[in-house]
């Protein structure tokens, strides 16, 4: 063949990669792996087989880990916790950097390894997972020797669990380990079950980085390792994964008071615009979907193509994946290696038997491998426009306008990634911030970088992993004290008046009556002051629509709401005595008024300097980290500070952006009632503060199951933090519960605020010739 025609096919021999060195590693160890624990390796004990998917062949037996290991692990993570807490930031560094090195160093044999235990192509693993790797820990031994700069006072949580899939397992201990070390952690690391060994391999560099015994320890097991550990004294715990079992952690943390981030499942859009350049659109979507074979959670599997374009874009597309090498994953021509397990190809294939639409695939060597696959002609109600595959599968329709495109794009549960194709910037930059996820691509697909966050929306979980926004999971949040129980005044008998001087609900910006008809006396030290709604279920309803109405709030300017927010600080300050006298007659309190006047004028500050950030990411072109309203918070107001309470929830909500249901305090609801007349003129758009009155513990549950409702915040004195975090499953909504601790609520403490109204979408934005 000559070289002419070599070019005209893109086809060439194999360039097999040795596995010579790997198997002199694993041969070294015996092919037998206990776990790794206090900086030593251990005994192996009840095992199970981890297997090559490309060729069947067993790899090497894997301990199989129980509670008592897990027990072990974590027992020696919290000895050493203190130490590495404690720890200078400089040797910190250090040692993270040494990590690095050490990765770096043994490139090569992490590279085999992670594509024998996976089935991904060497060239992915060699190129992309290996040298991320590296990249996560030179990026966060910078974090860790400027941590007493940035980040002041910050404290580390303690020992962290952390549990990593499959599909990426080097790259994702990395995403979770450096910056749990950086920020003075110590870690217990479950591997996969199918794919341990690079985890494994990592305890050799840790040594080698002179890491304290006890920081870092790695138990390898199956999903009951996994549930062990998150069931064990861990002070904070981080998944990847899918987001059922995301769910399921979700419900067994709950009032634990330990941190938790989920970094779960993605449905991610692919949208072609008419202007985009088709064939750069299409090398993307290669790389989008069929890089991993797919199993990335990130994938663009859905592709969204304009229909001027559609018929030429499918043939074109169809041509290109042709000509997309499947085989030995270990041959560095090849572009698909192998699934990671016969089961997970099973599912796939299952997945593919549902679909109503029309598929188009190629042919594949015998085993555990699929071919590129397309599948058009669908709706949007179609299995596989709604459920993640996690496998080499495309689905596809088509949109009109650049409205429909957006509108198609967040028809999913799943919030993680998207991609937006235009060569017009004003299409590409107007179209990537109204995608609902946490990282979207303009003209590009899969970019990561240590520096860049990345994290879900809505059911893709939540937290971040990567960049300042990743390190604030693994520091521990100031905890106040515990909360005492509220003074409860009795009411001898209903109001004197006779007029009905009920306070009613306020509902998208108009007084409303409960919808059960239910209401109860309000009594204060001297005696009844007054009587309120008893909200039910349809009434949270009600205000849930009101506020998911006014979703204008949340795309107006900083500017705008700021100036709203000082009308809002000018009339309750003309009100002040007022609101004073109505808190006494009601808790006999201090005033609250002029303190509240100011947290309001503090939040119209910083309506518009909550900023967001341009990231220092390998990029010819522009990546930026922009904060974005979580979208409708249900607050559950706290009884210790009635009025000063109220203005640190509004102010904060309406500052980020937010809309508000406003649970008021138990014990002062008149005060919370009373603030709709001060709403009601300062030019708050209807439904952006909503306020009903009612029992906290019967509507915690009904909020926080709520799927209109992105987010139940609580400073309640009842006992509800624990029933917020478990119902919260439901949608993996976002959640602050104070645990039955207090706050200082007179501080001007704006981060956990701004951090809790707030979710960090990033946008790739490349550019040049």
């Amino acid at each position: 063949m000559s070289v002419a025609e070599i070019f005209e096919s893109m086809e060439w021999g194999p360039a097999p990669e040795s596995h010579a060195e790997a198997d002199a590693w694993l041969d070294a160890q015996n092919r037998v792996f206990g776990h790794y624990i206090d900086g030593a390796r251990r005994d192996a004990g009840q095992t199970f087989a981890t297997t090559n998917p490309a060729t069947g062949a067993t790899l090497a037996e894997v301990t199989q880990g129980t509670e008592a290991d897990v027990a072990e692990a974590v027992a020696a993570a919290r000895r050493a916790a203190p130490g590495w807490a404690a720890t200078a930031d400089h040797d910190r560094a250090r040692i993270l950097y040494a990590i690095a090195r050490g990765l770096q160093k043994h490139a090569r044999l992490l590279a085999v390894l992670e594509t024998l235990d996976t089935g991904k192509p060497i060239r992915e693993a060699r190129d992309i997972d290996v040298a991320l790797a590296a990249r996560h820990f030179y990026h966060h031994a910078g974090h860790a020797e400027l941590r007493g700069e940035t980040l002041p006072g910050a404290e580390p949580w303690g020992v962290c669990g952390q549990i990593v899939p499959w599909n990426f397992p080097l790259l994702m201990l990395a995403w979770k380990v450096a910056p749990a070390l950086a920020m003075g952690n110590t870690v217990v690391l479950k591997p996969a079950e199918w794919t341990p060994l690079t985890a494994l391999a990592f305890a050799d560099i840790c040594d080698g980085a002179g890491v304290p015994a006890g920081v870092v320890n790695i138990v390898t097991g199956d999903g009951a390792t996994g549930a062990a550990l998150a069931g064990a004294e861990i002070d904070k715990l981080a998944f990847t994964g899918s987001t059922e079992v995301g769910r399921i952690l979700r419900r067994e943390t709950a009032g634990r008071g330990i941190g938790l981030t989920l970094e779960l499942g993605g449905k991610s859009p692919y949208v072609v615009f008419e202007d985009a350049d088709i064939d750069g659109a299409i090398e993307g979507l290669v790389d989008a979907i069929w890089f991993n074979g797919g199993q990335v959670c990130c994938a663009g599997a859905r592709l969204l193509v304009q229909e001027g374009i559609a018929v030429d874009f499918t043939a074109r597309l169809k041509d290109r994946m042709g000509r997309i090498r499947v085989g030995d994953p270990l041959d560095k021509s090849v572009d698909m290696g192998a699934l990671v397990h016969a089961e997970h190809k099973a599912r796939i294939e299952a997945l593919l038997a549902r679909t109503s639409g029309r598929v188009h695939r190629g042919t594949v060597p015998e085993g555990c491998f699929l071919p590129p696959t397309l599948v058009t002609d669908l709706h949007g109600a179609d299995p596989l426009m709604q459920e993640e595959v996690f496998g080499p599968v495309l689905a596809m329709t088509t949109f009109r306008t650049p409205a429909e495109a957006v509108q198609l794009a967040n028809d999913t549960a799943y919030g993680l990634a998207g991609s937006v194709w235009s060569q017009d910037i004003d299409v590409a930059l107007d179209t990537a911030p109204k995608i609902r996820a946490g990282v979207v691509w303009v003209n590009g697909a899969n970019m990561l970088d240590a520096a860049a966050p990345f994290g879900g929306m809505k059911e893709s979980g939540f937290g971040r992993e990567g960049g300042v926004a990743g390190l604030q999971a693994y520091l521990r949040p100031v905890r106040g004290p515990k909360l005492v129980a509220p003074v409860r005044f009795e009411a001898a008998s209903g109001p004197a008046d006779v007029v009905d001087r009920t306070a009613k609900m306020y509902v998208g910006g108009k007084q409303a009556r409960p919808d059960g008809g239910y209401t109860r006396a309000v009594a204060g030290p001297q005696g009844v002051v007054g009587e309120v709604g008893i909200a039910n279920r349809k009434d949270l309803r009600n205000a849930g629509e009101a506020a998911n109405a006014a979703k204008g709030w949340s795309g107006s300017t900083g500017h705008l709401r700021a100036q709203i927010l000082y009308y809002l600080a000018e009339n309750l300050a003309a009100r002040a005595a007022e609101f004073d006298a109505r808190l006494a007659a009601q808790t006999g309190g201090d005033r609250q008024a002029e303190a509240a006047v100011r947290h309001l004028f503090r939040w119209a500050a910083w309506a518009d300097k909550h900023d967001g950030r341009t990231l220092g990411t390998p990029l010819s072109g522009m990546t930026l980290a922009l904060n974005r309203p979580v979208g409708t918070i249900v607050a559950f107001a706290a009884e210790e500070a009635p009025l000063l309470g109220l203005a640190q929830i509004v102010g904060a909500a309406l500052s980020t952006g937010n809309r508000l249901v406003l649970i008021a305090p138990e014990t002062a609801p008149l005060t919370a009632t009373d603030l709709y007349q001060v709403l009601d003129t300062s030019d708050v758009p209807a439904g952006v503060v909503n306020i009903l009155t009612g029992d906290h513990a019967e509507l915690a549950a009904q909020a926080a199951g709520h799927m209109d409702v992105d987010a139940v915040w609580s400073f309640s004195s009842a006992d509800i933090s624990a029933t917020i975090e478990r119902e919260a499953a439901a949608d993996l909504k976002r959640t602050w519960v104070n645990h039955g601790h207090g706050r200082d609520w007179d501080a001007a403490d704006a981060r956990p605020w701004l951090e809790n109204g707030t979710e960090v979408q990033t946008i790739w934005i490349p550019f040049g010739t």
